[in-house]
């Protein structure tokens, strides 16, 4: 090995976030399908030049505000649970504990990043019993987690894993060909055509479920009308069902969400949700069909499986600096505001 006086934690600082991207693509034929998708969008949740650019500001109440933060945008408030919708979260206690280990050591500063993950998965590999393949991405969610939080939050955070049930308690095998399928439209379902009616399974930090989305319709309005709890007292970005929203015409980005199943069953990126998806600087990828999308946008026409991320911002032109210089169409009024005008005014209507 080259001398070298750096160890891996400060070696990880040399790549930027397109070398993390081009590590990934790389690796994906070797992760197992159950996980390249959630792998990718955890990227995405929590990007490298985000994090980066938050370092170097102060005031984070100034911060959030001129991003429009809201939720949880720290990784290290949520080392243990920020990848919970991926297979792999089951062996995290010990990606982080051979993480924690190979943080200390030298680095090979000729070693490429996709081969610093494939030899650590290699271990955790051997150490947990399980295929390469279902842990090359939880190894890589490991090594940006050290690569953002530090060896020592790393150390401190206790580890905890949650307990697979359901569907993920199932094979990835099995995991992945039941996000394939679609809900039974019944004996004469073939003559049925507008009315068809799928599901939606959503995953957050701390729960699944899934509610109804009729045939053509977008996520966002279909998860309004899922009223089985109070959605705003568990995430105060959620005014209306399990997905945050707020404006329902792609202007505030608070609907942003990850495809883990599904994606080929939702409509095309329309023009606007790929200008907009820049300025919120959430790096969608180019595909007709990508796997992170605004739920307000995103028709369905089968059955999808999305993960919500735990936050939402407007952050592309001051993290990127890339964005084009676009007049923004008009935004219908926002939801968020008009319920509040109601709200308002019935009070006031009260009170004479």
């Amino acid at each position: 090995m080259p001398e070298n006086n750096h160890t891996l934690e400060q070696y990880l600082d040399r790549f930027n976030e397109r070398d993390w991207h081009a590590a990934l693509d790389n690796l994906l034929p070797e992760i197992h399908s159950v996980d390249r998708n959630a792998l990718q969008i955890w990227f995405r949740f929590f990007p490298l030049e985000f994090h980066r650019y938050v370092k170097t500001i102060e005031d984070r109440a100034e911060l959030a505000r001129s991003l429009a933060l809201q939720g949880k945008w720290q990784l290290k408030d949520q080392i243990d649970t920020s990848h919970r919708f991926l297979y792999g979260h089951r062996y995290w206690k010990t990606v982080k504990e051979l993480v924690q280990e190979e943080a200390v050591r030298p680095s090979d500063p000729g070693e490429s990043l996709s081969n610093i993950i494939r030899r650590l998965a290699k271990a955790v590999s051997d150490q947990a019993g399980a295929a390469v393949p279902l842990v090359n991405a939880i190894t890589a969610v490991g090594l940006m987690t050290l690569n953002q939080v530090g060896l020592d939050a790393l150390k401190t955070a206790p580890g905890t894993i949650e307990t697979p049930t359901g569907l993920m308690a199932r094979s990835p095998d099995a995991i992945v060909a039941e996000r394939a399928k679609d809900d039974s439209q019944g004996i004469l379902g073939f003559l049925k055509t507008v009315d068809k009616k799928f599901s939606v399974v959503y995953m957050d930090h701390s729960l699944t479920g899934s509610f109804q989305i009729i045939n053509e319709e977008e996520i966002a309005s279909a998860s309004a009308r899922d009223q089985s709890r109070d959605w705003r007292a568990r995430d105060e970005r959620c005014w209306e069902g399990v997905v945050p929203v707020e404006c329902r015409s792609a202007s505030c980005g608070t609907c942003w969400v990850g495809v883990l199943g599904g994606q080929e069953k939702l409509s095309e990126v329309s023009r606007r949700e790929r200008r907009q998806m820049k300025v919120f600087g959430y790096n969608q990828p180019p595909d007709e069909k990508p796997f992170l999308r605004l739920a307000c946008q995103a028709k369905a026409f089968g059955n999808v499986t999305i993960v919500i991320p735990p936050w939402n911002g407007v952050f592309g032109k001051k993290v990127y600096g890339n964005v084009e210089e676009l007049e923004l169409e008009p935004a219908t009024t926002s939801a968020k505001k008009l319920r509040e005008t109601i709200k308002n005014a019935v009070s006031s209507g009260s009170e004479n």
